[in-house]
């Protein structure tokens, strides 16, 4: 099954995307499928992913809002990629130079992740070397938790794009 997005939102605008390519932890992605939701932000997954799309982990980490996210599926990442030719690609990686406040993100941006094991391949990494960007953190550790660099990343271009459509107070309720 074969699902493409337009990436102009129902309110007329521009959105933010994350690209999973190869998921395999369904908890990561459950979580990331839940802030994808909390912020109208679309999530691709390329297959192949690590887990079934039925996955109790998967559906409990995005707890019940699965109905509220825009998310579509791709054999490659080839065919995103073909799809969105006009938009801006970054590509999270550990291996980056430049880390990922270094960029102005457009609203129609989009963001890819590599599966949690091994990252993305290094090729598309060398084929993309002005746009890979990296979180900083300490030499002795690997790589942060998926779900975690997406949130970091994602909300750094929600906040350059002044959290558009986003609710910026909460209510208290009396006891």
């Amino acid at each position: 099954m074969k699902m493409l997005i337009n990436t102009v939102n129902l309110l007329g605008g521009k959105k933010l995307n994350i690209v999973l390519v190869e998921p395999e932890i369904p908890q990561n992605t459950g979580n990331i499928a839940r802030t994808c939701a909390a912020t109208g932000t679309a999530l691709h997954l390329v297959r192949p992913l690590g887990f079934s799309i039925d996955d109790k982990y998967l559906k409990r980490a995005g707890l019940d809002y699965w109905d509220k996210l825009e998310i579509y599926y791709y054999d490659s990442f080839e065919e995103v990629r073909e799809k969105y030719k006009t938009n801006n690609f970054y590509f999270a990686t550990t291996k980056a130079a430049k880390i990922y406040t270094d960029f102005v993100y457009p609203e129609d941006s989009f963001f890819v992740f590599g599966k949690e094991t091994a990252g993305l391949p290094e090729d598309l990494l060398y084929a993309n070397k002005e746009w890979c960007i990296r979180i900083p953190m300490k030499d002795t550790i690997r790589s942060l938790n998926l779900s975690n660099s997406v949130c970091i990343i994602l909300y750094e271009a929600l906040r350059q794009n002044s959290f558009k459509n986003l609710q910026f107070f909460g209510k208290m309720y009396s006891k």
